[in-house]
């Protein structure tokens, strides 16, 4: 089992999200999460970046997307996310895949 973890555009997270749903691959085996959260991706344009007087920068709101996935599923699942994600910078955001070593089920 592995983690999913996707930094994207607000903006993208809809068709993200959509073909994820719709290519079969997460109709029942992903646990999907979707936060906003302030980062320092390129904004897109003016009405995107932000400044922070915490982190002392310019920022932008973007979204963290968290699946967890059977092994089997990981790279179709990343090329989803990295085509469904662009907006035709050379940097969108970040894809990142990483094992797990237990899970325990809350019940």
């Amino acid at each position: 089992m592995k983690e999913i973890k996707a930094f994207i555009h607000r903006n993208r997270i809809a068709d993200v999200l959509h073909a994820l749903k719709h290519s079969g691959l997460c109709a029942d085996n992903c646990n999907i999460s979707v936060v906003d959260v302030k980062g320092t991706l390129a904004a897109l344009d003016n009405s995107e970046r932000d400044y922070s007087l915490e982190l002392g920068g310019s920022i932008i709101t973007e979204v963290k997307l968290e699946l967890i996935v059977a092994d089997d599923g990981i790279e179709a699942i990343v090329n989803i996310i990295r085509e469904q994600a662009r907006t035709g910078q050379a940097s969108a955001g970040w894809v990142f895949v990483t094992e797990i070593q237990q899970a325990y089920e809350i019940g």
